[in-house]
């Protein structure tokens, strides 16, 4: 399927510009709008994977849209970095939500996507901005994550109203099984609708391609791994289908 992408800005109310990365299939337009996925990224920013991602989801009939939450466009393949980024947006959780809040009505106002019928999906810390999401009440019908962070802004409640597939990596040294069964307990009490599925042997970053030398790079514990990848994605795609259509 053909696909087209552009960059789509977002202004926030103190003028920070968020540069997010739209795709889209070429069939989408006004007269016939397809369903949307915002993908939120791993800590690194809006680099090659998450694009990647948004421009897999468009050949696969949705439009998508890479969040920039950091501002600005801030990409790093440096763990560093990434961490301080990733540290100051969670120090104030609320502007985070904020601007998930900002790109996400912007992206279901683009020509072409259905923003009444929207899901979203996210990588290790963007796990928990899709969430994080979804806790604080914004209009998703569907969430996953890819180990992802699990743990919540606040506690899941009535406002919950997406259903949740998560893939964990059973060799993840970031989130714990302990954070799986906390999170289950959390969405349990809030009579959520959702699966986790462990990949066995899968380390956290298992889906990204660049996963292995990062890690050399950063001597931090992540590692590719094809067939979770591979699993996982397809086992998403079925769930937003059943979800969004």
């Amino acid at each position: 399927m053909s696909i087209k992408t552009l960059e789509l800005i977002s202004t926030t109310e103190n003028g920070v510009e968020l540069i997010s990365y739209v795709a889209l299939p070429e069939k989408a337009t006004n007269d016939s709008p397809v369903p949307g996925i915002l993908v939120a990224p791993e800590w690194w920013g809006v680099v090659d994977h998450p694009k990647s991602v948004a421009e897999r989801l468009a050949k696969a009939g949705y439009a998508a849209v890479a969040m920039d939450v950091y501002g600005e466009g801030k990409l790093t393949t440096e763990a560093s970095m990434a961490n301080m980024w990733m540290e100051q947006v969670l120090a104030d959780q609320d502007m985070l939500m904020n601007r998930c809040r900002l790109i996400l009505n912007d992206f279901g106002d683009q020509l072409g996507v259905n923003g009444d019928n929207l899901g979203a999906i996210g990588f290790c810390f963007g796990g928990k901005v899709v969430l994080d999401m979804a806790r604080v009440g914004m209009p998703l019908k569907a969430v996953a994550t890819f180990h992802g962070n699990l743990a919540p802004k606040q506690a899941a409640d009535d406002k919950f109203n997406a259903k949740v597939l998560v893939a964990h990596g059973g060799d993840d040294s970031m989130v714990s099984m302990d954070a799986v069964e906390d999170f289950k307990k959390e969405m349990d009490n809030a009579g959520a609708d959702y699966s986790v599925d462990v990949y066995e042997g899968a380390k956290h970053g298992f889906t990204n391609p660049h996963a292995d030398e990062r890690a050399a790079k950063n001597d931090i514990d992540l590692g590719y791994d094809e067939k979770a990848a591979n699993d996982s994605w397809d086992k998403m795609l079925d769930f937003m289908k059943a979800n969004l259509g």
